[in-house]
């Protein structure tokens, strides 16, 4: 999502009857999964906001008590030892939440794998926002022998509740001074927020589909 997409706000809670697609249909096969770049490598090719991405990456606070969860998580047989990404690096949601779930993949020990979405519509298909919207960053969780788990949209819950309260900021500014005003917010404590519900949130889906 960009900045005018804030104009036009939805509801990006994802019911678990959205992804109809069977694994044995899928088009992220083991080897298309593999063939996804790490996450230092895709910091090696961005094009754009390359510093948001790091000063995300290091704002991500990831708990003792975190870092315990995911990392059982991961090692369990039927547990998330994969996760693939999509994104586009021009995107917010993208240059905050995907730091978010690098840092979880580094400290629980899941294989990482990101692939830009507009040169993977295919598997941006079988995870449509509400089945319509090409909505990202999407996480796509898989077992080590590549059994879907669960999957994770664009930003956490929090985030779609405050999101008004950030356009409020931009009424009666010119298109200059609401840059300024979105890259501070960027930087402020409710970004940082949504930043660690993301962390909470993933956790929850990933123990309640994991069991």
């Amino acid at each position: 999502m960009d900045l005018a997409g804030h104009d036009k706000l939805r509801d990006t809670i994802i019911p678990e009857e959205a992804h109809m697609t069977q694994q044995q249909q899928s088009v992220v096969t083991p080897e298309r999964f593999a063939s996804g770049m790490t996450w230092e490598q895709y910091l090696g090719q961005i094009k754009r906001n390359r510093e948001r991405f790091e000063y995300n990456y290091d704002g991500t606070i990831v708990t003792d008590e975190d870092v315990e969860a995911f990392r059982s998580l991961a090692a369990r047989a039927d547990g998330p030892a994969k996760v693939l990404a999509l994104g586009e690096d021009w995107c917010p949601d993208v240059f905050r939440g995907l730091p978010v779930m690098a840092r979880i993949a580094e400290v629980a020990g899941m294989e990482l794998r990101i692939f830009p979405r507009d040169d993977n519509l295919d598997i941006m298909k079988e995870f449509l926002n509400q089945g319509e919207h090409q909505s990202i960053p999407v996480f796509v969780f898989y077992t080590e022998d590549h059994r879907y788990i669960a999957h994770w949209i664009e930003r956490p819950a929090k985030a779609n509740a405050e999101l008004g309260e950030m356009q409020a900021m931009f009424e009666g500014k010119e298109q200059e001074e609401r840059r300024a005003a979105y890259r501070e917010f960027q930087q402020g404590p409710v970004w940082a927020s949504w930043r660690q519900e993301a962390v909470r949130e993933l956790r929850k889906l990933l123990q309640e589909k994991c069991g």
